[in-house]
């Protein structure tokens, strides 16, 4: 089909949408078409209101915040960790919104990751976020391990994504962890959480997965698939605000947990004012708080997750495949012929919330698409990505940005553009 008339269909499944009204709940950029959600998802209307909300508290009671006021700030991490924990698929008492996502990572190794003579090799993949294999490669030298030995890459077969059987293979006898993406962050694969898990623990193993570009995207259910730890942001699909606090879920059977880098808001709350010289840590996740939660920077994530407990994650998955296989057939009919190809996979159950486009001039390509009112990210090599938000995006913007995509590379207007990577944003 020509453009148009993937507009026109696009148009027709807007109309027949249920969610669509659910738009209006983001402040969205104007006059651009913005598909970089799945790195940051924007402000709400209601995250705006509870930002002002704690201001407003914070002008008006100052100090007492911490125990008054509509939502008291002393206990404002556990309150958001409740809220994400329907988001998850967890008990309330097993996620803790705390930190970002390397700190947490970081506690996670520190508490979790306790290597033996026979039992020292953290596996994690070729393909994972850098900042994850900094933190790892970290904790390996501070307990005096190479990581040449220590550390077992599970390399890709086509530079995008992971085959399960290379996963399954890489969770010998010797791994002490597994540090894993729910969903990649370039290719957008999404990886079996339950079965991944559940082989690991068949060869003794526990696995950390990073949920940043899985949560608010994908259902998931940390529990039931006896997931032993986990580690997220909460700025890209649940739209928490640049910096926002990050969620750390530990499994019921680890807790009580001791945490490997202890601080005082991991404290039993009816004890933390004890201001004891030992720690007496709180009997869920929360014990892996080091600091103070940052107020400002929570806020605004409790209005959107007031709209996903709303809407249900079944929906905004049933939305959220629907919108990738459209843009994914659109991609693969319009631009084939222009040296794209779609390196998400196909499989609903294998795709996260964002579709991956490689072409050898990426980068080129996602400077042309901002400069023509089209938000996309470039992850290098050569992966454009386009992540449309099952709450606000709608079908005729992911077909009008495959559209001036498409009138791009035909014109070569990208060329116009220096060589050289793209810069984030």
């Amino acid at each position: 089909m020509r453009c148009g008339a993937w507009i026109e269909a696009a148009s027709r499944l807007d109309r027949e949408d249920d969610i669509k009204d659910l738009r209006r709940e983001f402040v969205l950029p104007k006059a651009v078409i913005y598909l970089d959600g799945n790195s940051l998802g924007p402000l709400t209307h209601r995250g705006l209101k509870h930002l002002e909300r704690t201001i407003a508290e914070w002008r008006r009671l100052g100090v007492l915040g911490w125990q008054s006021g509509e939502v008291p700030w002393f206990h404002l991490a556990e309150t958001i960790g409740a809220m994400l924990a329907d988001v998850v698929g967890a008990e309330p008492e097993e996620v803790i919104a705390t930190g970002q996502t390397t700190l947490n990572l970081h506690q996670v190794l520190a508490t979790f990751y306790r290597p033996t003579p026979e039992r020292h090799v953290i596996v994690a993949d070729a393909l994972a976020f850098p900042s994850d294999l900094y933190a790892i490669t970290s904790h390996l030298a501070r307990h005096g391990l190479d990581a040449q030995e220590s550390l077992r890459l599970i390399r890709s077969r086509d530079g995008y994504t992971l085959a399960d059987e290379d996963v399954r293979a890489a969770l010998a006898s010797d791994v002490a962890l597994a540090v894993l993406p729910g969903v990649l962050f370039g290719s957008g694969q999404a990886l079996r959480v339950a079965q991944v898990t559940a082989a690991a623990h068949a060869s003794g193993a526990l696995v950390a997965w990073d949920l940043s570009h899985a949560v608010g995207a994908v259902p998931l259910a940390l529990h039931q698939d006896e997931v032993d730890v986990a580690f997220f942001c909460t700025y890209k699909y649940l739209c928490g605000g640049p910096g926002a606090i990050g969620g750390l879920f530990v499994h019921q059977r680890h807790l009580p947990v001791r945490p490997g880098m202890a601080g005082w808001f991991g404290s039993d709350k009816a004890r933390q004012f004890d201001m004891g010289a030992e720690l007496a840590p709180s009997q869920g996740a929360g014990a892996l708080q080091v600091g103070t939660p940052p107020l400002l920077s929570a806020a605004p994530l409790i209005g959107s997750l007031e709209i996903y407990r709303e809407v249900g994650m079944v929906k905004v998955r049933e939305r959220s495949l629907r919108q990738t296989a459209f843009l994914a057939q659109m991609a693969a009919d319009v631009l084939a012929d222009h040296g794209f190809r779609v390196v998400t996979p196909s499989t609903p159950q294998a795709r996260g919330g964002h579709v991956a486009l490689a072409h050898p001039e990426a980068a080129r390509l996602s400077r042309a698409l901002k400069d023509r009112g089209v938000v996309p990210d470039f992850r290098p090599p050569d992966i454009v990505r386009l992540g449309p938000h099952p709450l606000y995006t709608t079908f005729e913007e992911i077909a009008r940005a495959l559209s001036v995509l498409c009138g791009i590379v035909r014109d070569g207007a990208h060329l116009a553009y220096p060589e050289g990577r793209e810069e984030i944003g």
